[in-house]
């Protein structure tokens, strides 16, 4: 069939000849009347004669071009100040990167088992459920810990390391990202940082999170996996010093010690650093004492 191109402000459907309810649903369709045959009295269009149309595989390759080209969303000023950071952040900070792949098979299985243990309340609902990001909050807490010239930001007076753990976790809401704030991770149990991280999230959500709760930090961890994303780079979030990116895991074959193949679970995460604060000796030893630990899951609940 023809194809045949419009746009919506030609569509004057006032004059013809048809039922409110057909030109209702013409409207919502942005259908010309004109091209539909009625069969009501007297060539009257009938709701019957506009679905009958709009069902008709010939009238597919109809193409509908909306007359306004852009539509302008306003920029509130979450997304301003958004803005103003990103781009100060790539202009002003020197970033390099360094990727790594994790072994997840052990992680997955230790938090299946660990959620299946929760005691149940009232409801029959579990008291607390673990996600890979709490795992991953509590392997990048550890890591730091043990890595402390990772967690440390720029100045132009001197390097300043953070004596607390403390881990921003970008979160999505509507007006754009919020980082809160899991303080003294490394402290804390991978179930308390579950349920934190629960109640950070729906308050981010919700607008409510205390100025306290999402300003700071000393290293920022985003997580697209949940989104199917295997691999990205993070924008250092300033003064911060690194942010550690984490993709999806998924199943991959790998050669195993024997030098036979399997299949096994992994995981792409990716550390973008501040080259004046994290040199790549440091940023290799921070991701290879991560590694450790989320291969090692059973060392995350000690």
């Amino acid at each position: 069939p023809q194809t045949i191109t419009k746009t919506t402000s030609n569509i004057d459907n006032s004059a013809v000849i048809a039922s409110p309810v057909a030109k209702k649903i013409a409207a919502q369709n942005n259908l010309d009347l004109r091209q539909v045959r009625g069969t009501g009295p007297k060539g009257r269009i009938l709701k019957e004669d506009v679905l009958k149309y709009l069902d008709n595989p010939a009238t597919k390759d109809v193409i509908i071009r909306d007359a306004a080209e852009v539509s302008a969303i306003a920029n509130n000023n979450i997304r301003q100040v958004i803005a103003r950071r990103l781009v100060e952040a790539k202009q002003t900070i020197p970033h390099f990167y360094l990727a790594l792949d994790c072994d997840i098979a052990n992680l997955l299985a230790l938090r299946v088992q660990v959620n299946s243990s929760a005691a149940r309340d009232e409801q029959g609902k579990p008291v607390f459920k673990i996600s890979v990001n709490d795992l991953v909050i509590k392997a990048v807490a550890l890591a730091l810990k043990k890595v402390p010239a990772a967690n440390a930001s720029w100045s132009d007076e001197a390097v300043l390391r953070y004596n607390n753990v403390d881990i921003s976790v970008a979160v999505a809401i509507a007006d754009g990202l919020i980082t809160p704030i899991v303080a003294n991770a490394d402290q804390k149990s991978v179930k308390a940082i579950s349920n934190e991280m629960k109640q950070l999230v729906k308050k981010a959500k919700s607008g409510t999170l205390k100025p306290e709760e999402f300003q700071g930090g000393g290293f920022s961890i985003s997580n697209l996996g949940m989104y199917g994303i295997k691999q990205f780079n993070a924008i250092v979030n300033p003064p911060q010093g690194c942010i550690l990116a984490v993709g999806s895991g998924e199943k991959r074959v790998i050669v195993a010690e024997d030098g036979s193949f399997k299949a096994t679970d992994m995981m792409t995460v990716t550390l973008s650093c501040d080259h004046r604060v994290v040199d790549g000796a440091v940023g290799a030893e921070f991701l290879s004492s991560f590694k450790f630990f989320i291969e090692n899951p059973a060392t995350l609940l000690l």
